[in-house]
């Protein structure tokens, strides 16, 4: 009996290996796809994209404290999701703590390699806290981060779908002469000036195939209108990153419905963004699809929200379980998908072929 005992213990045993060794593959495996995870911060920003060449870049990084609520939730994505060993690139899109407020401690928890900013500004004056949270930054970058200017790119490793990123605008300065008129320029109407670092935003348009993705931080209105207007560089977009978290203060219509996007993911919070003026817009996009919320705006009709099946969490934030939403767009680029969670439906869409 004690031999049938231990047999079957080593025979459990060598299952459990053998199991866990396929799990290992599989996470590494390269899928030929781009993957785009749109991590739950609670209101902040945590954009993780995960190349067919196996090379990620983790753009922004949520709060710091709340239990490491945020750095959790980025490092059990990046880890157990989609299965990196540490992340190559993180960038920062601007100084603001809900975005890059878990860089230092992702370096030493889970590890970066190369840093990417818009330049480390001397103060911050919204901020008192900025000297420390910098300071800690600067440790974790050894003071190598690289800076970022309008019309560079982000050097990723392409495959056999030719893949780039490059950015449109960063500290308010963007592209210029680029693109086709902008047929929605009459739609701006300025708003008050913005001296916050919100305005200074990178705004990244990433190519793989034929399909376009646009993610502009917390750039706010004014300078929405600079880079994409009178012309718009970033053409009509497959997906886009519904900017400072659907706040009404940015999310000029001159953008948006110039860049015309077929799906959207808004990283809102339960009681941070989620405008309705913003909403009204996106209901004025003539190519939009379905457009998905992290969140649902607990002080908002839901009438006017996404629809149920398109909000990964519902609930204040107490009770939140953080559920991610991921883009998966196929190894040539023709075509995507979008779900909730692991076990999410996936909501297929065409790469459009004409931008």
């Amino acid at each position: 009996m004690r031999q049938l005992c231990a047999l079957v213990l080593s025979l459990a045993a060598l299952c459990a290996g053998m199991l866990a060794d396929g799990q290992a593959v599989l996470a590494d495996q390269k899928t030929g796809t781009l993957d785009i995870y749109f991590i739950d911060v609670e209101g902040g920003a945590a954009n993780l994209l995960v190349t067919p060449e196996g090379e990620s870049l983790l753009i922004d990084s949520g709060y710091p404290d709340n239990q490491g609520r945020d750095l959790n939730r980025i490092i059990q994505v990046a880890r157990e999701v989609a299965g990196l060993s540490r992340i190559d690139h993180a960038m920062v899109s601007h100084w603001h703590l809900d975005h890059f407020g878990n860089h230092a401690a992702l370096a030493a928890q889970f590890g970066i390699g190369t840093f990417w900013d818009r330049g480390i500004p001397d103060s911050l004056s919204e901020d008192p806290g900025f000297p420390d949270r910098i300071a800690a930054y600067r440790a974790a970058s050894q003071n190598q981060s690289k800076a970022l200017k309008a019309g560079q790119y982000v050097p990723l490793k392409s495959g056999k779908t030719k893949l780039s990123l490059r950015v449109l605008c960063a500290s308010r300065e963007t592209v210029v002469g680029e693109g086709a008129e902008n047929p929605f320029a009459s739609r701006h109407q300025p708003q008050p000036d913005d001296p916050s670092d919100n305005s200074a935003s990178i705004a990244l348009l990433v190519k793989f195939g034929e399909f376009r993705y646009l993610t502009c931080g917390d750039l706010t209105w004014n300078t929405e209108a600079k880079l994409m207007t009178p012309r718009n560089p970033a053409g009509r977009i497959d997906l886009f990153m519904v900017t400072h978290h659907g706040l009404p203060v940015s999310n000029n219509p001159a953008m948006v419905l110039a860049l015309d996007p077929v799906s959207a993911v808004m990283c809102n919070g339960p009681k941070k963004g989620g405008a309705e003026s913003t909403l009204k817009t996106l209901r004025e996009v003539q190519s939009l699809q379905h457009w998905f919320q992290l969140h649902r705006n607990v002080d908002l009709d839901p009438a006017l929200q996404a629809p149920p099946e398109f909000i990964a969490n519902s609930v204040p934030t107490a009770d939140c379980q953080g559920q991610w939403v991921l883009a998966q767009v196929a190894a040539d680029g023709s075509r995507y998908t979008i779900q909730i969670g692991a076990d999410g439906r996936k909501h297929e869409f065409k790469t459009r072929q004409e931008h």
